[in-house]
């Protein structure tokens, strides 16, 4: 093809449209990227994206976030880099957080007055609320929101003097592990002797009788029965055997208890060798175990039984399996059913009472909330210290006091947990690797290089 000046003219003139076609799609491109954003996290944990937990939590929160992060200015110091990242997505999901950063060194008197003490610390704001953090991450950051979120701190009395669990105590049986998470949400917890202060507070979220081991006194059954009366909500962990002077309080919530402990033979198979386990592994429709997957664990654990009683309404939490039954005589030796005095299973370890407040006094005491609520479990152990990070104990616990408290809105939240980040391998692979990469590589190499080299040569 012969090429004269009027096809010249047309190539240029083709070259021309192309370049600026070229050039207007990547401004157009540029200008796209400026309005919209677009990302994708490959991880295998998904760890650059926010849980569904922190999702659900901030789209709960109507109003502003306002955070201040105390760091410095540095390029050698990575501080504010992690901490806009971190912040960037939650932006993503509630725009209206304003992230602010302040250099201490620039303002001294600033980092004085608010009692900054490390390098990278925030002061998160919500509703006239504020806390501190030091160690950002998104577990620290999620909890801090879902504590500013609350309308006012929850706060949970544990009745004491009579041998009971404490609430910070670090024994094995005590549930001071449990509470310093709790704590950690917003939740408070305080030990109440009636004997000493016959009255309970009224700013009481939920009490807690937590495994007596000597009997109650007329009189404070009486307190805690009229506290029930009034309205308020009870978290009852009994443990098998007595009931310490409670069988009123139980009669009155139309509750019995089933003579024994609990035997799920199911642990055998999980390697469990003490008969008084016994698992959960299927849960109701109840708000509390709604879409609860994990399996949970209840060292001797008595069984339940419910009667209608005083407008009550019972929904079974927790049961055992078919095969588990209540065990009447000492755990010792071989174990069997017997038919004559052990009841057999599925057995109910927990029941949720609720009834209307209209129902709850004779006397229509006003009270906060439309319903109040109840939770006897025929355990105390599974949220003690010993038995706390055993499978979905602690998960379960959560939900327990978030309903009890009417903060359902927290019950979907799990305890976040983390895939794992290293690679494992035998001492096996580890030898075959670095005999393929320190010897068989550079050998194929070095080999591939001479061919080629003589390849050449011979042309």
């Amino acid at each position: 093809m012969k090429i004269n000046n009027k096809i010249r003219t047309q190539l240029r003139l083709q070259n021309i449209i192309f370049l600026l076609l070229l050039l207007s799609i990547i401004g157009l491109l540029g200008w796209l990227s400026q309005r919209y954003s677009y990302e994708a996290d490959w991880t295998a944990n998904q760890r650059n994206t926010l849980s569904k937990a922190s999702i659900k939590l901030l789209q709960r929160m109507p109003e502003p976030v306002r955070i201040t992060a105390f760091a410095r200015e540095s390029e050698l110091l990575p501080t504010r880099r992690k901490i806009r990242e971190l912040i960037e997505r939650y932006q993503r999901r509630k725009p209206d957080i304003e992230l602010r950063f302040i250099d201490p060194n620039t303002e001294p008197d600033r980092v004085r007055s608010e009692g900054i003490t490390v390098d990278g610390e925030l002061i998160v704001e919500y509703q006239d609320r504020r806390e501190h953090i030091q160690n950002l991450n998104e577990e620290t950051l999620t909890n801090t929101l879902q504590r500013l979120l609350r309308s006012g701190e929850q706060k949970i009395v544990f009745i004491s003097g009579h041998g009971e669990r404490k609430p910070d105590g670090q024994a094995n049986h005590d549930y001071g592990q449990f509470m310093k998470q709790l704590a950690r949400k917003g939740i408070q917890a305080t030990s109440l002797s009636l004997n000493d202060k016959p009255e309970i507070p009224a700013d009481t979220s939920v009490v807690v009788i937590a495994g007596p081991q000597v009997d109650y006194l007329p009189g404070e059954v009486k307190i805690l029965q009229d506290y029930l009366d009034q309205g308020g909500n009870l978290l009852w962990l009994h443990d098998p055997g007595s009931r310490y002077g409670l069988d009123s309080l139980a009669e009155s919530l139309g509750i019995s208890f089933v003579p024994g402990t609990i035997v799920d033979p199911t642990t055998q198979v999980l390697g469990i060798a003490d008969p008084s386990f016994a698992l959960v592994t299927g849960y109701g429709d109840h708000p509390i175990v709604r879409d609860f997957t994990y399996m949970t664990i209840y060292p001797r654990a008595s069984g339940l039984k419910h009667f209608e009683k005083n407008n009550w309404t019972a929904e079974v939490l927790l049961q055992t399996v078919a095969r588990s039954w209540s065990e009447t005589s000492k755990l010792e030796g071989t174990i069997a059913f017997d038919e004559g005095s052990d009841a057999p299973g599925p057995l109910t370890i927990g029941f949720a009472l609720t009834r209307s407040n209209a129902d709850a006094a004779e006397n229509k005491t006003e009270v906060k909330e439309s319903s109040q609520r109840v939770i006897i479990l025929g355990d105390g152990d599974f949220i003690s210290n010993a038995y706390l990070g055993n499978q979905g104990n602690q998960d379960l616990g959560y939900n327990l006091i978030n309903w009890l408290s009417h903060d359902d809105n927290f019950i979907a939240i799990p305890s976040t947990t983390a895939l794992d980040t290293e690679l494992v391998l035998e001492e096996r692979t580890w030898s075959l690797l670095g005999l393929v990469f320190l010897i068989v590589i550079p050998v194929m190499l070095l080999v591939a290089g001479i061919v080629i080299w003589l390849k050449r040569r011979k042309r």
